[in-house]
């Protein structure tokens, strides 16, 4: 990585000031790193160092163009040019490289298309208190994920992506020790399946019902719930207008709750306490910010998102939050737990 200047004091680098440097240089420098993504970069270099004219093949790029991208991973670290060729940086060897469901690639493309354009309306968004970047899709709803459905390319694009991202965080929830006595799971939003898939994989006696926005539920339909049977359903509805189904020990929040104001998941918290049995749970997993709300890069990006874009409100609330409401929709035995991967946490509740 370039260094940023040096404190005349100290002759070193500030890393505050250094971060500040490559903040600024972050979205175009964000951009090369999913085009080379998208060329296979990293994944033709896996293993095996190449030069500039091995991945003028590789790549199909003109040369120049080929020189610009180089340049610009380079500089990120990513990649290293040592002895006249490129070579992958052990990170990138880790994590970049391969075509597994959970790959980056399919991760930074929908940030892409969906997430990161609307930043450069976050102004207008945060003075007028809603997403107004949301005008750029059709359609009246409120919401984005409401907006796609009018847009299936685009809705596909982006459920690759927050399925990719899923499957980085989703196998600490399966271990988490919460499911082995859940024998009939609610997942609300549960997308396109991919949580509910990893949980009846991982414990034998457990079925799961997907409650989710029938555009969304149509797609669990037909990538998840074909490889289960009857232990993956699918119940379409809304979250706010139709009545959650019984008969569930558990219901799961998985990376919904945050999308909400407080007021609003109180609600939701309290539908879920509804149609649950004396000694049901409630889970809720998703980002939270610090509890003084000053650290978390991937929950500051989320929270952004959400007002700018994809509700108008919400964030990756503090794990306090999520038990003042719990115990505000009539739980008890409320707990947090945390060390989970990307700033996640389980906040947990029983119904008396």
């Amino acid at each position: 990585m370039n260094s940023a200047p040096t404190t005349e004091d100290e002759g070193s680098v500030d890393p505050l000031l250094e971060r500040f440097h490559l903040l600024v240089n972050a979205p175009a420098l964000f951009n090369a790193l999913t085009t080379a993504l998208e060329l296979d970069l990293f994944t033709a270099l896996s293993g095996r160092p190449a030069s500039f004219d091995d991945l003028l093949g590789t790549t199909g790029l003109p040369s120049h163009s080929l020189r610009v991208l180089l340049h610009a991973v380079c500089s990120t670290g990513l990649l290293v040019r040592r002895d006249g060729k490129y070579e992958n940086s052990s990170v990138a060897e880790d994590i970049l490289t391969g075509d597994e469901p959970d790959n980056w690639r399919n991760i930074l493309v929908g940030w892409r298309e969906v997430y990161y354009p609307a930043f450069a309306r976050l102004t207008d968004a945060l003075k007028a208190g809603t997403n107004t970047a949301l005008s750029g899709y059709p359609g009246n709803e409120p919401t984005l994920y409401q907006r796609l459905s009018h847009q299936p390319e685009l809705e596909a694009v982006f459920h690759r992506s927050m399925t990719a991202f899923t499957l980085r965080s989703v196998d600490a929830l399966v271990d988490s020790g919460q499911f082995t006595a859940v024998r009939r799971l609610l997942d609300v939003g549960g997308g396109d399946g991919t949580t509910s898939a990893r949980l009846v994989a991982r414990h034998p006696e457990l079925t799961s019902t997907i409650f989710d926005i029938p555009s969304v539920s149509r797609l669990a339909e037909r990538t998840t719930v074909p490889d289960f049977g009857n232990r993956v359903t699918v119940h379409p509805g809304d979250l706010f207008t139709d009545p959650f189904p019984e008969g569930h020990d558990t219901v799961l929040f998985s990376h919904v709750l945050e999308i909400f104001s407080g007021e609003q998941i109180t609600m939701l918290l309290g539908k879920a306490y509804d149609v649950l049995p004396s000694g049901g749970r409630v889970l809720v997993y998703g980002y939270n910010a610090s509890d003084n709300e000053t650290e978390g890069w991937y929950s500051a990006r989320l929270s952004l998102y959400l007002n700018a874009l994809a509700s108008g409100q919400g964030m990756a609330y503090p794990a306090c939050d999520y038990e003042g409401w719990l115990r505000r929709a009539g739980y008890g035995q409320v707990q947090t737990l945390g060390n989970f991967p990307y700033e996640h946490g389980l906040h947990i509740g029983v119904k008396p």
